[in-house]
């Protein structure tokens, strides 16, 4: 990671940047500060959870490669009982790497090295798509046992929340917005804050990995699925009772 000046202000959002590396660590939290947020740092996962335990953030920036209990494993354990959403970083670019990072509950992954500004953009895609704005949608759709309110973004059995991550909220307002129409992989690719150019097939399977991860919370049988649906050649659709 090089710095970089000029970023342009963003709101005071909370950072937690998990890094075993003093140098990067520094680097982030001094450019990150620069650039309008608030940073605390950890130096390992234990240091992470017990910051945790008695501070609330907006968005958890995680290494992957760190001795111990790595990004994936702390991305799995902090998904049971957190929604903030996490951005990882990895030195290893492969696909089944990135791929992993998102099947751990992972919002976005960002491969080392990195342009300052382009971290800045995953950010502030990320704490974008969190629910604020009040959507101009139906109070609430069925899917099954399940209740979508679309005004708070959640998902509910009952009157037990459903967890979903700051991605799948993302994907699942963009198709309750336009039900029983296909949308297609780049406009989810793009309302996840990338570009349909980027990554290529690599973006594209990374959005099959979330829709495969929602399946899972929305559907009685995933592999027959009747509320969120393949439309070949289209794309994704959301058919609600």
């Amino acid at each position: 990671m090089t710095e970089a000046s000029g970023a342009a202000a963003a709101p005071e959002a909370h950072i937690l940047v998990v890094d075993d590396d003093e140098r990067i660590r520094s680097l982030l939290r001094r450019f990150l500060v620069r650039s309008g947020y608030l940073v605390t740092t950890a130096r390992d996962a234990q240091q992470a959870r017990r910051l945790l335990a008695g501070l609330e953030f907006d968005l958890l920036v995680i290494d992957v490669m760190m001795p111990g209990e790595d990004g994936f494993s702390l991305t799995r354990g902090l998904r049971k009982r957190l929604q903030t959403p996490i951005l990882l970083l990895t030195a290893r670019g492969e696909t089944e790497d990135r791929i992993e990072g998102l099947e751990s509950g992972a919002d976005d992954y960002l491969p080392k090295p990195f342009e300052p500004r382009e971290l800045l953009l995953r950010i502030a895609a990320i704490l974008r798509r969190m629910p604020a704005a009040e959507p101009k949608l139906p109070h609430f759709m069925t899917l099954g046992a399940l209740r979508y309110d679309t005004a708070k973004g959640e998902l509910m059995d009952g009157e037990t929340p459903i967890r979903l991550t700051g991605s799948e909220q993302a994907l699942l307002r963009r198709l309750a917005e336009t039900p029983r129409e296909p949308v297609s992989r780049a406009e989810l690719i793009e309302d996840l804050g990338r570009s349909p150019d980027e990554g290529g097939e690599n973006s594209e399977r990374a959005i099959d990995v979330q829709m495969t991860r929602l399946r899972r919370k929305l559907e009685r049988d995933p592999r027959e699925p009747r509320y969120l649906q393949t439309v070949r050649g289209a794309g994704y659709m959301l058919v609600p009772d």
